[in-house]
């Protein structure tokens, strides 16, 4: 089982990288394989809904599931679809998700059900001070549109501080990372139990109706 571990701060290694090692300690000490992503500090561009990664081929063909743009979005799709879950990172930017994760998670999860469905996800933010209940708000959404299990900690997956030092000053958010990652790890290996278990038994998996959109002016 394995875990991607994306970290959307500009500092490779800073307050949220600091936050993810925590929960990546503790993912590796349950026996789950993890690998941390960072998205670096070139420009990653915004959906521009031209809708090319959901379009079938012209005979047919499956759609790719693929961005246009060939950027580190296709990467981390590529070994998304390998994944068993994912724990998404982000500095506190105005309230919200810094604007590069905004982007990229725009386009990973945009048309993508198919490779995050049922797979367990969290996300951690951290901030200096405030803004954090929005900015994890916004990227509990992103699974919640996905069928996607989310996973908690005993306290919102937040930590505080303007330096990794000062972050590793935060005993409650720190705590708060590592039962996150116990509690991820817990899961995945329930969820592999019981499906294994319920497949054996019969039980199908949920039935995915055709999509439905209703429209608020017809």
């Amino acid at each position: 089982m394995k875990v991607l571990l994306v970290n959307g701060s500009p500092h490779k290694e800073g307050c949220t990288y600091t936050a993810l090692k925590e929960v990546e300690k503790e993912l590796i000490n349950s026996g789950i394989e993890t690998e941390i992503i960072w998205l670096g500090v070139k420009p990653i561009s915004g959906c521009l809904g031209c809708a090319q990664c959901i379009k079938k081929g012209p005979n047919g063909e499956p759609a790719s599931l693929r961005c246009f743009m060939n950027d580190p979005v296709n990467d981390f799709l590529d070994k998304a679809e390998k994944a068993d879950g994912f724990i998404f990172g982000s500095p506190v930017h105005y309230a919200a998700l810094s604007g590069a994760l905004t982007s990229f998670v725009d386009r990973a999860f945009y048309g993508k059900g198919k490779i995050f469905r049922y797979k367990p996800a969290a996300g951690i933010v951290s901030a200096r001070r405030g803004g954090t209940t929005a900015a994890f708000d916004q990227i509990n959404k992103y699974f919640t549109i996905s069928s996607m299990p989310v996973v908690s900690s005993k306290y919102w997956n937040m930590v505080h501080g303007s330096t990794p030092d000062q972050v590793r000053q935060d005993e409650e958010g720190m705590q708060v990372m590592r039962e996150l990652g116990r509690n991820m790890a817990w899961l995945l290996k329930c969820l592999l139990r019981c499906i294994e278990a319920g497949r054996a038994a019969g039980i199908p998996d949920p039935v995915k109706e055709k999509p439905v959109m209703t429209n608020f002016i017809r």
